[in-house]
């Protein structure tokens, strides 16, 4: 299907205000678009930057008309925005991801079942809604995670779980919500594969990257991934092309696989919009995810993007802020990671640095990984960020 592209001058909207939504609106406005934020915090990162900022709730039909009516398109920056806003809009003005492929990646049932319409390998998991299914749950799935089928990020909506007890008492822990447990697996490494598909179907993709998570927040990317071999690397990316395929979706996706001990990939999670892993791109590609993004939202032409520098970005949480051990919080010494080559610093403009709240990110480039993942560990020391 042939698109008409939204050239510059045009005004793309954002469905919420966070970092991911000011990156996209640095990206478009970069471009010549207007940009337009729909969110509830008046002091939203996203609606600070913006052309205009609809400070409402997400599923304020008011308000979503008053968007529709300030853009040409529409995209989303997180995926907990509600899918039903996304159609309501959609009846009035094109949006992209389009509903149906974000309520997909909102529940983790509905995104095994993608996996596997889509061929592509997840773990052994069951899903639970009803007291009865805790009881039938398969011995081969223990020890294995209970994870809320919706809403869940970050670690948040988690449970491990040894036995059918725990299971059940963890079911009630989470109010018996519908949930999915996943057997525990042993792993060797975490990666990630961001792909961006147009609605003429054309699609292209970023390198693999490679990812470290503490407490199930990201704390380090590596691009090009450093561990894992190219057959697993085709694969992953193989398998993103082919779920955003089957999705039939337009914008930016990210999956999310991990490496087993024996080298077998399992998809664990998708995402509907630029993701953490790829905000390494900005410094280190010739097109970022962000850029990406607005060509496909607008419908201009998709480029293969090339990484012209490895890469090594660490995500800045709250914590930092709070290093000193004081009654406030205290700037961490950016002049010190400043001083080190091809640093990049991204601050996201939250004046709240609450612990584990994520505050920015450092990416640092050079001319090959190794240079990059030194000057990454000089900067996480200074920082007290633990080595990886």
């Amino acid at each position: 299907m042939s698109v008409a592209p939204l050239l510059p001058g045009a005004t793309l909207g954002v469905v919420g205000g966070g970092q991911l939504g000011r990156m996209f609106v640095h990206a478009a406005q970069a471009m010549g678009y207007e940009t337009a934020v729909l969110d509830p915090d008046p002091a939203s990162p996203a609606g600070g930057v913006a052309h205009h900022h609809v400070h409402a709730e997400y599923l304020d039909a008011q308000s979503l008309r008053r968007l529709a009516d300030l853009s040409d398109a529409v995209t989303t920056e997180f995926e907990n925005v509600p899918a039903r806003s996304l159609a309501l809009l959609g009846e009035l003005v094109s949006v992209a991801p389009a509903a149906a492929a974000v309520s997909t990646c909102q529940d983790r049932a509905a995104e095994k079942a993608q996996f596997a319409r889509s061929g592509v390998r997840c773990a052994p998991h069951a899903v639970i809604e009803h007291d009865e299914q805790v009881q039938a749950v398969a011995e081969e799935l223990m020890p294995g995670i209970l994870k809320t089928a919706r809403l869940g990020y970050d670690g948040k909506g988690q449970a491990i779980v040894t036995s059918r007890n725990e299971l059940a008492a963890a079911w009630r822990s989470m109010q018996r919500v519908p949930c999915v447990l996943e057997r525990r697996l042993p792993l060797a490494a975490e990666l990630s594969v961001i792909v961006a598909r147009n609605a003429e179907g054309h699609a292209v993709h970023f390198p693999v990257q490679q990812n470290l998570h503490r407490d199930g927040i990201l704390a380090v990317t590596q691009a090009p991934a450093p561990d894992v071999t190219e057959a697993v690397q085709r694969e992953a990316v193989d398998g993103a092309l082919r779920i955003a395929s089957d999705l039939a979706y337009v914008g930016v996706l990210c999956i999310e696989y991990f490496v087993l001990a024996d080298g077998t990939l399992v998809a664990n999670e998708m995402a509907p919009r630029p993701h953490n892993s790829g905000h390494y791109t900005i410094d280190a590609c010739d097109v970022s995810q962000f850029d990406l993004q607005v060509r496909a939202l607008a419908g201009l032409p998709l480029i293969a993007p090339r990484l012209h520098s490895p890469a090594v970005m660490l995500n800045l949480l709250g914590d930092l802020w709070w290093r000193a051990g004081g009654p406030r919080p205290t700037e961490p010494p950016w002049h010190e990671v400043l001083a080190l080559p091809g640093a990049h610093l991204h601050l996201y403009g939250k004046t709240e640095p609450r612990r584990g709240r994520k505050m920015g990110h450092l990416t640092f480039t050079a001319a090959d990984a190794g240079a990059a993942r030194e000057a990454a560990q000089a900067a996480a020391a200074r920082l007290g960020i633990e080595p990886f």
